[in-house]
């Protein structure tokens, strides 16, 4: 679904992405973790488009993603939610719906507002809303054109117990549905049980790939071992 070959990122003499590589296949939940500074958000942005390569290719489903094609087939939830502030909540779905052409988008809409405690928030602007609602309608932006790969900054950040919870079983529905999701991260207990694989990031490399299990065996680990654990043990200085 997802193709990244030799990826380099710089500002100015700063290199956030050194040359990294990596493939994520169909109906996978694949985290992306690494510490403050690590390339995380620069690499998500650079394949959402938001940043320009400095070298290197990103193709989704073997389409370049600068193209218009590609950004169909993606959604990109930031970090820090990006609402207009005078279009209500019901207002930002119903432009995202004639953005992608989604039919029956309020039927939709609805559904979402429901799962995620909206319903009495819709006609709501979007200045009035607290940083967890916001959040939350960012979410359902993404999720409304119902694309096949959804990439994540932070997605738990400011959400409420219940949110969180709501989010994950979403993203355990999509990968049922042969979606891809890539979810940056520093929560790791809210994925450990969700991911099909991780790819840990420091100093702009990728210093680890694969399941929670092959991290495990690949350090000696017992089996109890949690995927904290595993992160603190590749990211730490030598």
């Amino acid at each position: 679904m997802l193709i990244i070959k030799n990826l380099t990122k710089r500002f100015k003499k700063s290199i956030a992405v050194d040359n990294i590589s990596f493939v994520l296949k169909k109906g996978n939940i694949v985290g992306l973790l690494g510490p403050n500074g690590a390339g995380k958000s620069t690499t998500i942005k650079t394949i959402a488009g938001l940043l320009r390569a400095n070298e290197g290719t990103i193709e989704i489903d073997g389409i370049s993603n600068k193209s218009l094609k590609a950004k169909r087939l993606f959604s990109y939830i930031p970090e820090l939610p990006e609402l207009y502030d005078m279009l209500t909540v019901k207002e930002h779905l119903q432009f995202i719906a004639y953005a992608y052409d989604v039919k029956d988008w309020e039927t939709k809409a609805q559904i979402l507002f429901e799962r995620y405690d909206l319903i009495d928030k819709q006609d709501k602007l979007a200045n009035e809303l607290s940083k967890g609602m916001k959040q939350k309608v960012s979410i359902c932006c993404g999720l409304l054109p119902n694309p096949d790969l959804y990439l994540f900054d932070e997605p738990m950040i400011g959400l409420d117990p219940k949110a969180i919870r709501e989010t994950k079983l979403i993203f355990q529905e999509l990968k049922q549905q042969g979606k891809t999701v890539f979810i940056s991260t520093h929560l790791l207990d809210t994925i450990e049980n969700l991911c099909d694989r991780v790819l840990v990031m420091k100093t702009g490399n990728i210093i680890a790939d694969g399941t929670v299990e092959e991290l495990k065996t690949k350090l000696g680990e017992e089996s109890s071992t949690s995927l904290e654990e595993i992160f603190l043990e590749v990211t730490k200085d030598e």
